[in-house]
């Protein structure tokens, strides 16, 4: 790989944000800071009107209690499974009290991360960094480059990745898939009882924006394991709500 290559690709997995970990230690999914953010935006322009979200961090609310093993293998730097800390930099117009606004927001906020979302998010802290004379603009989506990620799906279809991949896209509520990992579709061993290799798959997808990505990706996790034989482990990757 090259060095503007290597940067780019640095670049694109530092855009994404942090690794999340959707639902509890047993559900096996994640979802990117990015894609989350995304729905959070969007629902704040449609329920809190006059708010400009501007940084917005999702981490764990308290990182030495995290103590939740995620049943099957995390993505690559995932953070574990645990209550989730929502932190927010928000501008609002002058139309009510700030902290009515304020207050508004949190509730938007907590509502859209657990229940269109699945992030486990006990706390949501605010700090407002500028009075907006006039309503913010509109959320502009963020459009996906062209082909970007379509060169990362299996090749052939009756392979194991192909099998899976298949398997995945026809979950309903899967947009496409992704690679923002390098592949849609990972299979590796990993020890299983008894010291013994097992197969292990994960998989990298976009879901439908008026889905709830923790909901999709219980199906797909589902789905795939049906998918292959010997009844492998799986985890699902979200980068992306389109």
């Amino acid at each position: 790989m090259t060095t503007d290559r290597w940067t780019r690709a640095v670049r694109h997995q530092v855009g994404l944000g942090r690794i999340l970990p959707l639902g509890g230690p047993r559900d096996g999914a994640w979802i990117t800071e990015r894609a989350a953010e995304a729905v959070l935006r969007r629902t704040v322009a449609r329920d809190a009107p006059g708010v400009r979200l501007d940084g917005v961090r999702i981490g764990l609310a308290d990182p030495e209690a995290a103590t939740g093993e995620p049943v099957v293998p995390p993505p690559p730097s995932a953070l574990p499974p645990g209550p989730l800390r929502l932190a927010v930099e928000f501008a609002a117009t002058a139309a009510e009290p700030v902290p009515v606004t304020a207050s508004r927001l949190r509730a938007v906020l907590a509502e859209a991360a657990v229940e269109r979302v699945g992030l486990s998010v006990t706390s949501v802290d605010l700090r407002v960094t500028e009075l907006l004379d006039a309503e913010p603009e509109p959320v502009v989506e963020p459009v996906v480059e062209p082909g970007r990620e379509a060169v990362s799906e299996p090749s052939d279809p009756g392979s194991e990745a192909g099998r899976v991949a298949v398997a995945a896209r026809a979950v309903p509520g899967v947009s496409r898939l992704a690679g923002a990992l390098g592949r849609s579709v990972h299979l590796a061993e990993h020890p299983g009882e008894n010291a013994l290799p097992r197969r292990h798959v994960r998989v990298e997808l976009a879901v439908v924006a008026d889905t709830r990505p923790l909901d999709v990706a219980r199906e797909v996790r589902s789905a795939v394991a049906s998918a292959l034989p010997g009844g492998p482990t799986v985890a699902v990757l979200i980068t992306a709500v389109d």
